[in-house]
């Protein structure tokens, strides 16, 4: 083996990949947390969002300023900071300039930047965008050493780690994300509210958080609507710093005069698209889920101006509205998990408080810094005119010595000024210079070189000495400044009230608009409720066409029907009505009477409504009574009592009631009137039985026991009766017939019968 192989296998070090990937795993998961999905806790942005900002003020895109194009924008952003695709940096520039998605836009758009309908914005080579007044002030103090700066991804620029941020941006603002692990959703709030907060906590830095609560109220979304949520949920949410928040949509009624109305919505919740949720109720229409409303219509220009119209006058707005939050994202629940970065590092999801503390604690540190970079500028600037003093107080030699020296720098720096020097530097009398005080520094001389000789002039020294003596009084108050911290904190309230003059309440725009209301849970409307009562006549036919025809038809009427085809249920029913279908597998469907075809034509198919299997046939067809009971058999001659409330299906997939299998089908759904005290049974053997009802079991579900014992066929038809009225039945000259001596034919249940009497149907069927 060559040396140099020797050499690579030295640098190269075994690990197990287990512990490869998951170190790998690991800083591609703190690279996601901390430069990708989770906003700072100071400035409460994201890292691409504070590159846009930056860049758009290095391209001296002032909120007063002229707008550029977008594709400028973003490719500095992508070429200098932000080295990821273009698209995604120009969407989350237009996300900062959407009104309805952040209440403070940061970027002014011009053109189109999308809508609430959910249209994307258009290519960035067609739009143009500047800063805001809002951005600027999270940019106030750049230039005075305010933060800390770092290498852009390159090393050839410096950006910062973090904005100034005069507001309170992260709550201000909210914002969402998806890390590895962990994620966050933060909505927006009044900004006047959070600065009212703010105040709070300066003045009493140990207050908690639900006194907190006095100030900020909730969040204040941009698209406004209503906040239904319980104030101590919401108490609960911001001390934990995980939660949420119901919205529902604001509407009014419309009076349109003669007893109509129609119901206007005027603000939808946040994150809701409006063409989607137009989308959903006339879904709701067509499939007849609200049978009460009867269209929809968006009347929307710069505004939100849905249209509702109910079905009728008669219908109640409340339970209208009520139904369409529990059935649409007119009511919508925003999740809350503040997790944000502390001092851009350290994920933890917080609590108000703690979200505004760590605002707080970071504009003092920008107080600090500014108040530091302030003071270095004006000990230079006070060097600078002591120098000036100096040379006016001896400008004949000072001329002499740059005329005829040829280094007058040197010469300058050499010069003894003695007791001009003092002069020039205290405002104190005359007194003996120091060793060495009387030399001016290369500062000075540098200053005094670069001099124009319009600055020659006596008012000039006066000018000099007022703003020195303007300068040391500012330096005096900065030196105060920073050794006290009551002071400190004084000015970061008078810099909140100066913010919150010029964006609160009081601007246009600053009011709150998210309002609160007090709301219980929307409770299940009955379909009664919600459907105007008429009645109908309910057809059927052999091969399951289905209609509703108004009004009480007569029952023994010519109807058509296709060709092939004709009649086998029809009954009088009402709109309100809920119809049961048992098909032969055992499952019983519902369908609502008002969702039948109308009675014009010659109806729809059952399968169509629910899912009833092509092989499977329809056994019976009949209407729900509240409290009924039926006798449920199988064609094998096994059977149980239900109530019908518990073989409603709240699916198109029905329900299964009566377990069959093989060659078993489901045969009989007989009601059961009140006083039935027995059950008549009748093989297709011809054997009639007669037991009594309380033999059978009432369940909900299931195979059921044995009605009548066979050696050939299976049953044939059951039902049940009150034994002191007799049995009857219809024979084959289609009179009533009624038996009364059941003596003969009355055992046990599961007994084999006997004979039907004389002049029993020969289908064996008693009707």
């Amino acid at each position: 083996m060559s040396s140099d192989d020797d050499t690579q296998d030295d640098r190269q070090e075994a690990e197990p990949l287990s512990r490869a990937i998951g170190s790998r795993y690991l800083q591609y998961a703190l690279s996601t947390i901390m430069h990708r999905a989770l906003p700072d806790a100071r400035d409460g942005l994201k890292p691409v969002h504070r590159r846009i900002l930056y860049a758009m003020r290095e391209l001296r895109l002032a909120s007063n300023g002229g707008f550029r194009k977008s594709a400028k924008i973003s490719g500095d952003v992508m070429g200098n900071y932000h080295p990821h695709g273009d698209a995604a940096i120009y969407d989350a520039m237009a996300r900062l300039a959407q009104d309805f998605v952040i209440r403070y836009p940061l970027v002014d758009g011009q053109g189109n930047f999308g809508n609430i309908d959910g249209d994307n914005p258009a290519a960035s080579r067609y739009t143009e965008a500047r800063m805001t007044a809002m951005a600027e002030a999270l940019l106030e103090g750049l230039s005075e050493d305010a933060v800390n700066f770092r290498d852009n991804y390159d090393g050839t620029l410096q950006e910062p780690e973090v904005l100034p941020a005069q507001v309170p941006n992260l709550l201000a603002n909210g914002s969402s994300g998806i890390a590895v692990g962990m994620a966050t959703n933060i909505p927006p709030h009044n900004l006047d509210e959070l600065i009212a907060a703010c105040l709070h906590l300066i003045k009493t830095p140990d207050a908690r958080d639900d006194t907190l609560l006095n100030y900020v109220k909730g969040p204040d979304f941009p698209t406004g609507g209503v906040i239904v949520e319980p104030p101590e949920s919401m108490a609960e949410t911001y001390r934990t710093g995980k939660g949420g928040f119901r919205v529902r949509a604001k509407w009014e009624v419309e009076d349109l005069g003669r007893g109509t109305w129609q119901i206007i919505v005027t603000e939808i919740p946040y994150q809701v698209q409006k063409s989607k949720l137009i989308e959903k109720l006339a879904e709701l229409i067509q499939l007849k889920k609200l049978p009460i409303l009867a269209d929809v219509r968006d009347e929307s220009a710069d505004d939100i101006r849905i249209v509702l119209e109910p079905r009728a006058k008669t219908v109640d707005p409340d339970v209208l509205m009520g139904t369409l939050f529990r059935q649409s994202d007119l009511e919508n629940r925003f999740s809350l998990n503040m997790n944000v970065l502390i001092d851009g590092r350290t994920p933890k999801v917080c609590s108000l408080k703690e979200v505004l503390r760590a605002f707080l604690d970071h504009r003092r540190d920008v107080l600090l810094r500014r108040s530091r970079h302030r003071m270095a500028q004006i000990d230079h600037r006070l060097e600078v005119l002591e120098g000036f003093l100096i040379a006016f107080l001896n400008l004949d030699r000072v001329i002499d010595i740059i005329r005829y020296d040829e280094s007058p720098k040197a010469a300058l720096m050499r010069e003894d000024w003695g007791q001009d020097f003092v002069r020039a530097t205290s405002e104190a009398d005359y007194r003996t210079p120091a060793p060495g005080e009387g030399e001016l520094t290369e500062v000075q001389v540098e200053a005094i070189l670069n001099m124009r000789l319009r600055s020659l002039r006596r008012l000039e020294e006066m000018e000099l000495q007022s703003e020195r003596d303007r300068l040391m009084r500012e330096r005096a108050d900065l030196d105060d400044l920073l050794a006290e911290d009551d002071l400190q904190w004084a000015r970061i309230a008078d810099e909140l009230r100066e913010v919150r003059a010029k964006f609160g309440a009081k601007v246009p725009g600053g009011a709150r608009r998210t309002q609160f209301a007090l709301a219980g849970e929307v409770e299940d409307v009955p379909l009664e409720a919600m459907i105007e009562r008429e009645p109908i006549t309910v057809v059927c036919s052999q091969m399951g066409w289905i209609r509703a025809m108004k009004g009480h038809v007569d029952l023994s009427a010519e109807m058509k029907f296709r060709d092939g085809d004709g009649p086998r249920f029809a009954f009088h029913a009402e709109t309100t009505d809920k119809l049961l279908i048992l098909g032969s597998q055992g499952r019983v469907y519902t369908l609502g009477a008002n969702g039948l075809p109308g009675g014009r034509g010659l109806g729809e198919p059952v399968r169509l409504m629910v899912d009833l299997p092509n092989e499977v046939q329809i056994v019976d067809l009949f209407m729900h009574r509240a409290g009924a009971k039926r006798l449920m058999a199988s064609s094998a001659g096994d059977g149980f009592i239900v109530a019908e409330e518990d073989i409603l299906a709240q699916t198109r997939s029905g329900k299964q009631v009566l377990n069959v299998k093989d060659d078993v089908s489901a045969r009989i759904c007989a009601k059961v009137a009140d006083g039935d005290d027995h059950v008549a049974v009748v093989g297709e053997n011809r054997k009639l039985l007669v037991f009594a009802l309380d033999e059978l079991p009432e369940m909900g579900r299931g195979k059921g026991v044995r009605l009548q014992k066979y050696k050939d066929g299976g049953l044939s038809d059951a039902r049940t009766f009150r034994l002191e009225d007799g049995l009857t039945w219809l024979d084959p000259a289609g009179r009533t017939r009624t038996e009364t001596e059941l003596g003969e034919w009355t055992a046990k249940r599961a007994s084999a019968g006997r004979m039907a009497p004389r002049g029993f149907p020969r289908d064996n069927r008693f009707t």
